[in-house]
């Protein structure tokens, strides 16, 4: 900060801090809002310069499965502005122009993901204990976020209502990798069966982003849907966009 203050073509106007992903409550932020202030205290006092500028970043929390319970805009707002008034009158400090990154919050629960079921295997675990094994035609090409993050997803039968007893499901892809799993642990009913569809909610964020066309997949469509009418946002990738590049 020192040498943007000296730099006459610089001007510095505000400070960033970003603290992680997936956070539900505001004890994080009650952190970087003090340390970030008490920073704006300092250059106010030691360099006589005044910071209006604060963006306390992003990473709040989004429902990738029933055991999440991410809290409202309003209320993380609420709360993270209550917690910079209360810093800046300690500090005796003017209250900055706040901003947020609110990337994954908005875009991760806009979308989700339709797999077709493939086969299904039942492993015995020992005892009465089992595990169905629903394999799907996607897997780590469109969301590697479970292998790479350990991501816990949550899936739903999609198309077809089933009064079946729930049976606890790992969804698994196509790639004839061990980490290739789209969800760990989920109850499906236990009548789930090929030709199927399952539904991988919340991956509107980090998943097309991050997709790839491992084992030569052709990536999947992106469809928005409104209104009942849908309209395809990127094509279904095809065999001639993979051999598009080869030059021989």
């Amino acid at each position: 900060m020192r040498r943007t203050l000296a730099a006459s073509r610089l001007d510095l106007v505000g400070l960033h801090s970003h603290i992680g992903s997936q956070i539900f409550d505001t004890g994080g932020f009650d952190v970087a809002a003090r340390r970030v202030l008490g920073l704006v205290a300092q250059v106010r006092d030691e360099l006589a310069h005044t910071i209006d500028q604060l963006d306390l970043g992003g990473g709040f929390g989004v429902m990738y499965n029933s055991q999440h319970t991410p809290q409202s805009p309003e209320t993380l707002a609420g709360g993270i502005a209550e917690i910079v008034v209360r810093q800046c009158r300690e500090l005796e400090l003017e209250v900055p122009h706040l901003s947020f990154e609110p990337g994954r919050a908005i875009a991760g629960p806009s979308t989700q993901t339709l797999y077709s079921v493939g086969t299904i295997k039942d492993v015995r675990l020992g005892g009465p204990h089992h595990r169905l094994y629903v394999s799907v035609d996607g897997g780590m090409s469109d969301n590697v976020r479970t292998a790479l993050y350990d991501a816990d997803y949550s899936c739903l039968l999609t198309g077809r209502v089933s009064d079946a007893s729930p049976e606890v499901v790992r969804v698994v892809g196509k790639h004839c990798e061990s980490g290739d799993i789209v969800v760990k642990d989920e109850y499906l009913p236990g009548d789930v069966r090929t030709g199927d569809l399952i539904s991988v909610p919340v991956t509107g964020a980090y998943c097309y982003s991050l997709a790839s066309n491992y084992n030569h997949v052709p990536r999947p469509p992106v469809v928005a849907v409104r209104d009942g009418e849908i309209r395809t946002l990127i094509r279904r990738e095809t065999e001639e966009d993979l051999l598009g590049l080869d030059v021989g």
